[in-house]
């Protein structure tokens, strides 16, 4: 038997990642015209957050039996993540692109508008995990640089304390056994 969560902190994540996830789909239905300046904004909460909630990177292999479902399920895991990243570029792309919009309806430009929570809701989560992304790559390339000192320090180094053959004594310096 398999359970959702394995840990009371991964429960917790999974609850505030589900809510975050809700709450993107939430404002951009509701602000669906507000946004003049950047129309796609919206439509890009909505899109990132149905994908990622119903994404499977949150099915475990294991729990499948049939091995066609398995590489389906991995595929389709591939598919979504690739969707997502250039979605998530897209994200960027329109979200920053129109940094700082005009908040207030001004009823001879309405080109410039965009509602203040529908942006900044866009904003956020944009920024949120352009930092997570961020940190991430730091991460990779500290683990990576650790990796690679290891096995210089197991590997490379080592062989650099075993004794070359013109400095091994011969048979004949180590009898003490001298033919004066």
């Amino acid at each position: 038997k398999t359970s959702v969560c394995f840990f009371p902190t991964e429960c917790f994540l999974h609850l505030i990642f589900s809510s975050l996830t809700i709450l993107q789909i939430s404002v951009g239905a509701i602000y669906l015209d507000e946004c003049p300046i950047q129309e796609k904004i919206p439509i890009y909460l909505i899109v990132f957050g149905v994908t990622l909630l119903v994404n499977p990177v949150n099915i475990d292999p294991r729990s499948i039996k049939n091995d066609f479902l398995k590489k389906g399920l991995e595929c389709l895991r591939w598919i979504t993540t690739l969707f997502l990243f250039c979605w998530f570029i897209a994200g960027n792309v329109w979200v920053y692109s129109v940094y700082q919009p005009s908040y207030s309806k001004n009823a001879t430009d309405v080109s410039s508008y965009c509602n203040k929570t529908l942006y900044l809701v866009a904003f956020s989560v944009i920024t949120a995990l352009n930092i997570f992304l961020g940190l991430t790559a730091i991460c990779c390339v500290l683990c990576i640089y650790c990796c690679i000192s290891c096995f210089r320090t197991c590997f490379i180094d080592a062989d650099d304390d075993v004794p070359a053959d013109d400095d091994v004594p011969a048979d004949d310096d180590i009898s003490g056994d001298s033919a004066e």
